[in-house]
């Protein structure tokens, strides 16, 4: 066998073992360098690991993210580690070799082992795991899908995400339902305060509490534990949408006491772009409807949420290899890192005159994203002359009662990009 031969041999029996099997792409890559990292550090807590660029350098070197672009955006998508990348390119060159046999014959049998894998990460049993695009497809699917009527009321917020609001606001017009919504100014460091105010909103015909584990706008952890126990004393079910807090919060879904839990895997689990996760506590399964076709709408069976049609095989059987990445992490580690990179800067500007910031320091109440204003300029303004000027990559935010620049690092961003920040927000601050 030729070496060219060899190697393609080597790269096909790969892809069909699966992201789960001895000869990952993942293990080939990087699990001796990742291991031997976790090595050194075997004797710190995972606060101390957050802060050892040594460890945290082999982890920035499996990314391919653009040295002329500070990325500080990962709170809308995330780039994906390059074994990830190869994962999708190589699922993908098999499939367009015979699609029909490649996708439904060999690829599709990839779906139980990662729906396992997926189960596994998140503390819940493969039956109550649906793999999807995103959030908005997961979180509309229990919208939509609930058996609310007219008069049943919701209670959401008008911090959630606007997919979410603009769902609820449809099927108030389309069946009647009545859509409340509550505000906050974040950010709050009482979880009562949070609690007490869903509480107050619930009425005789509330049947649903609408809660954001983290909010999206501003990094706001939401206590969904103490809001979902408070919601089913009142005979309440709770979804929470999990946007931004699965892969990167160490925690189990059923911790957080909720009914329905929706994510996107792009986000900090680095999944490939446009995939996405639902789960359903099991005996909920069989009343939500699906939001696509299935020949048994009352099933049981999570399996009734799939049935999408023809869909990208390659990008899902790809998201096994960014599991093994968070996993080559570990959880713990990838939490504190990030914490740790988000209020690196913040800490530093949070003194810097006309600077306020919008995000708690406090890990009980934010993690990765936070959130900053210049007093005298838009956010738009702000986020502008950040890119302008020194091709730092953030978000103007103005909702509701809302209006910063959103900067979410993630474990490839190096403490130099946020010294590179940091002298920049001071820059702008005083010119403002």
């Amino acid at each position: 066998m030729m070496p060219s031969d060899r190697r393609t041999f080597l790269k096909r029996t790969a892809i069909l073992a699966g992201a789960f099997s001895a000869n990952s792409l993942f293990r080939q890559a990087h699990a001796a360098d990742f291991d031997a990292a976790a090595h050194a550090v075997r004797n710190l807590a995972p606060a101390e690991v957050a802060q050892s660029e040594d460890y945290w350098s082999i982890i920035q070197q499996a990314y391919s993210v653009n040295p002329d672009i500070i990325n500080l955006n990962n709170g809308g998508v995330s780039p994906a580690p390059i074994v990830v990348q190869e994962a999708l390119e190589r699922y993908n060159q098999l499939a367009n070799e015979g699609p029909s046999y490649y996708m439904w014959v060999i690829l599709d049998q990839g779906r139980e082992p990662l729906r396992r894998k997926l189960a596994d990460l998140a503390g819940a049993k493969p039956g109550e795991i649906a793999i999807d695009r995103n959030s908005t497809e997961a979180l509309n699917t229990m919208i939509y899908g609930l058996p609310l009527k007219a008069g049943d009321e919701v209670i959401g917020t008008k911090q959630d995400y606007p997919n979410m609001i603009q769902a609820y606001r449809q099927r108030a017009q389309r069946d009647g339902i009545v859509y409340k919504q509550i505000s906050f100014d974040f950010p709050i460091e009482d979880p009562d305060v949070i609690v007490k105010a869903y509480e107050a909103a619930i009425t005789s015909q509330t049947r649903l509490i609408h809660v954001t584990h983290m909010v999206n706008w501003v990094g706001q952890l939401m206590p969904v534990q103490q809001i979902s126990d408070m919601a089913h004393a009142h005979g309440i079910e709770v979804i929470a949408d999990g946007a931004h807090s699965f892969g990167l919060i160490d925690f189990k879904i059923p911790d957080l006491h909720c009914d329905y839990f929706g994510t996107s895997l792009h986000k900090f689990l680095s999944a490939p772009i446009g995939s996405g996760m639902m789960w359903i506590r099991e005996d909920h399964i069989e009343k939500v409807w699906p939001l696509t076709c299935a020949a048994d709408p009352h099933s049981a069976d999570i399996r009734k949420f799939e049935s999408l049609g023809t869909r990208s095989f390659p990008i899902e059987q790809a998201i096994g290899e960014a599991v093994n990445f968070h996993e080559g992490i570990g959880s713990q580690r990838k939490q504190e890192r990030i914490f740790y990179l988000k209020n690196y800067w913040s800490t530093r500007v949070q003194s810097t005159p006309k600077v306020k910031l919008h995000t708690s320091l406090s890990p009980e109440y934010s993690c990765a994203i936070g959130g900053f204003s210049i007093d005298g300029m838009t956010p738009g303004q702000v986020a502008g002359a950040l890119f302008d000027r020194w091709k730092i990559h953030t978000v103007g935010i103005v909702w509701e009662n809302i209006s910063c620049v959103r900067v979410t690092p993630h474990v490839y961003t190096r403490p130099a990009d946020l010294d590179l920040l940091v002298s920049a927000i001071g820059e702008i601050a005083q010119q403002a």
